[in-house]
């Protein structure tokens, strides 16, 4: 089945070493998305960036840092979306969130055909 409509699509950039009660960021806001129901999100590790700090990040072996960028991109409603914000707002201590309009195209399962 296809679902289609207007949504709003979150990308959420951090550091990769960044983390929340004691497991990675990523990992827990990916988790958190799932808990709230969220239509999905995804998690892309950059291969260089910067952010508030002005450090470039790289991956490379001659580069001293290891904390690559991250960023993990949100996908629903807005209205889940804007449900999701202010459970970011304490599990990011540095990062920027960026928020823009899209349209959604999601494809379900048809349950005729799984029987």
């Amino acid at each position: 089945m296809r679902l289609e409509g207007k949504a709003k699509m979150l990308r959420i950039h951090f550091g990769e070493d960044d983390q929340w009660q004691g497991k990675p960021l990523y990992q827990a806001i990916v988790e958190k998305c799932r808990e709230m129901g969220l239509a999905g999100a995804t998690v892309l590790r950059g291969v260089e960036g910067y952010g508030a700090s002005t450090l470039i990040r790289r991956s490379h072996l001659l580069s001293f840092s290891h904390d690559l960028p991250v960023m993990v991109s949100v996908t629903d409603s807005e209205e889940n979306i804007r449900r999701l914000l202010p459970v970011l707002d304490e599990m990011v201590a540095e990062g920027l969130i960026a928020m823009s309009n899209v349209e959604m195209i999601k494809y379900t399962p048809d349950e005729r055909k799984l029987s």
